[in-house]
């Protein structure tokens, strides 16, 4: 299944847009600010029912307007499924699918799976173990349901957990049955999650190795560990042995929330010791196995978004980048670009059924190439 339209009211800088796109590949060119990541960003919102970039729906509102509505249709040539996503800001998001409305927006993640590329991966690098965590939730989720629905219990119970710790750090009573009934929730809750984390990492990692070796041509030893105070110690014994510490510092210090993915250079971690170009073919290659993995889990292909990808990236890698676009074991790919020259080179070498879109500073959109059948 393929996104097949796309419009788009009031949702960052464009007040009214319209997109009609090829199943297979779709660029934006433009200048940067000119809007073309929103496109990807909007497209993300319809697959996971939230942006890529912020949890704050709000900031997604064109300036000076009070809601935005996101309208896809989905096909596979002989049915199609209309999905919209609107936001007002004094009322709820809401996700419609086919007219019928969703009483969980989570019921709705995994039917559309989607697959983003994008600069903003260098904090899986760069930033502390909560985006590696968001990473490993967000590939097991699309596949998953009763994940997703563990990590929603999960974080529930834990805030739960805290108030009573901090309710005893100020009166001085702990009650024991509430903490026994939450501890006995993360046990159930956080030995699955913990479970599904290291079957992922495991069968990601070959996956993950092939693909940056074909993108590097290098001979560095990359490395992908799973790190958690779970692992070889059962949930339950790890909360009793750490009791005491929590009634202290007043709240959960052991548990999958402290859980973390481990990335490494020839055994040195890849943000310290990995260059430029390691650390951006290490991310690329990382979820383009994101993307295998949630397409042999769900049986569903995902839909690929590649945003500025290209830049900084020497010729050699961005040759091999384009040799894997062209492979039919991606289905509907979407790529922005500021080099227009650059993209007409690539879209030429690839021969393959495409869209050429251009974005101009002000939002408006043209096609300016099409190939309707492959060569």
């Amino acid at each position: 299944m393929y996104l097949k339209k796309l419009s788009l009211t009031n949702f960052k800088n464009y007040n009214s847009a319209s997109f009609e796109f090829s199943p297979r590949i779709n660029c934006f060119v433009g200048s940067n600010g000119a809007g073309k990541t929103n496109i990807l960003d909007s497209i993300h919102y319809l697959s996971l029912a939230k942006s890529f970039y912020s949890n704050i729906d709000s900031i997604s509102i064109n300036h000076g307007e009070d809601y935005f509505i996101i309208e896809g249709v989905f096909s596979d040539d002989s049915t199609e499924s209309s999905v919209v996503c609107s936001f007002h800001r004094q009322k709820q998001k809401v996700l419609k699918r086919n007219g019928k409305e969703y009483e969980r927006l989570i019921d709705h993640v995994g039917r559309f799976p989607v697959v983003m590329i994008s600069p903003a991966d260098s904090a899986l690098v760069t930033e502390g173990s909560e985006e590696r965590r968001k990473f490993l939730n967000k590939i097991i989720s699309q596949y998953d349901p009763e994940y997703l629905d563990s990590i929603l219990n999960y974080n529930k119970v834990i805030l739960q957990r805290n108030r009573l710790l901090k309710s005893y750090g100020n009166s001085g009573n702990l009650n024991s049955e509430l903490t026994e009934v939450y501890d006995a929730q993360l046990v159930k809750y956080g030995e699955y999650i913990h479970r599904e984390r290291s079957r992922l990492v495991d069968e990601l990692t070959p996956v993950f190795n092939d693909y940056y070796s074909f993108i590097s041509s290098g001979n560095e030893k990359m490395k992908l560990s799973y790190k958690s105070q779970l692992s070889g110690t059962g949930f339950k014994e790890l909360l009793k042995k750490n009791a005491e510490k929590d009634r202290v510092l007043e709240y959960t210090t052991a548990g999958i929330h402290k859980d973390d993915l481990l990335f490494e250079l020839d055994g040195y971690p890849v943000r310290s010791f990995g260059s430029q170009g390691q650390q951006k073919s290490f991310l690329v290659a990382l979820k383009l196995s994101k993307f295998d993995y949630i397409k042999r889990k769900s049986g569903l292909t995902p839909i690929l978004l590649l945003d500025d990808i290209f830049d900084k990236f020497d010729s050699e890698r961005v040759e091999k980048i384009i040799k894997l676009a062209g492979n039919h074991r991606f289905a509907q790919i979407f790529i922005t670009d500021t080099d227009e020259m650059r993209m007409k080179g690539i879209l030429a070498r690839l021969d393959v059924v495409h869209r050429l879109f251009r974005i101009s500073k002000d939002g408006d959109t043209e096609v300016i190439s099409e190939l309707k059948t492959d060569i």
